[in-house]
């Protein structure tokens, strides 16, 4: 009988992994038309347990079917592209401290070595402070399959370090910007995604 709740525990844990690369690739760099052609066939019901993820992923999808690839890839690079100072920063430390490269930067570092994990500059030219490495380093904590590092207990410190802190800051930056159609959407759910995962590790204390 314990069957089906243990394929429903597998299932919100890879639905839990998968968004968190969703959202990082999207973040990192203009979107693949692969992935794009992907979200607007998706099914409009969340994608992770939680009907509070529901309407946010709707929108995400509809503004998806609404928009070509080049106005999303375009989007992409006015907020986040140029050179010089962006429109919106992608970096922790920028919301944190209000400047790049600062403590917040080096305590990320220190927390993820001792996880073993490091940033392959070779094929990262960001910072590990970038949202998408953020959101990788988590989904890794869901779905990796050392169990001394991925798990529960290092989910939840890992998020309330790194994500819980300046999510909904960078959250808010992108959806001020006039500029964002696709992304204030993806924000949103990313906004939504956050909420729900930190009543999820507040009731494990």
């Amino acid at each position: 009988m314990t069957e089906p709740h243990l394929s429903s525990a597998l299932d919100e844990e890879t639905a839990r992994a998968e968004l968190y690369g969703l959202m990082a690739e999207l973040f990192y760099a203009p979107a693949r038309p692969e992935m794009l052609a992907q979200l607007r066939v998706a099914p409009t019901e969340a994608p992770a347990a939680g009907g509070f993820l529901e309407e946010p992923w709707r929108q995400l999808v509809g503004v998806t079917r609404d928009m070509d690839d080049l106005s999303i890839q375009r989007e992409h690079d006015a907020l986040f592209g140029g050179v010089g100072k962006p429109e919106v920063y992608l970096y922790a430390s920028h919301f944190l401290s209000g400047f790049l490269n600062e403590k917040p930067l080096a305590q990320l570092r220190t927390d993820l070595a001792v996880l073993g994990l490091t940033r392959d500059a070779a094929t990262m030219s960001e910072t590990e402070d970038h949202v998408s490495y953020v959101f990788e380093v988590m989904r890794f904590l869901v779905a990796g399959d050392d169990v001394a590092v991925s798990n529960l207990t290092q989910q939840a410190k890992f998020f309330g370090n790194h994500v819980q802190t300046w999510l909904p800051a960078f959250c808010d930056a992108v959806q001020a910007n006039p500029r964002a159609r696709f992304f204030g959407a993806l924000a949103e759910l990313a906004r939504a995604f956050v909420s729900v995962e930190s009543q999820g590790f507040d009731m494990m204390n």
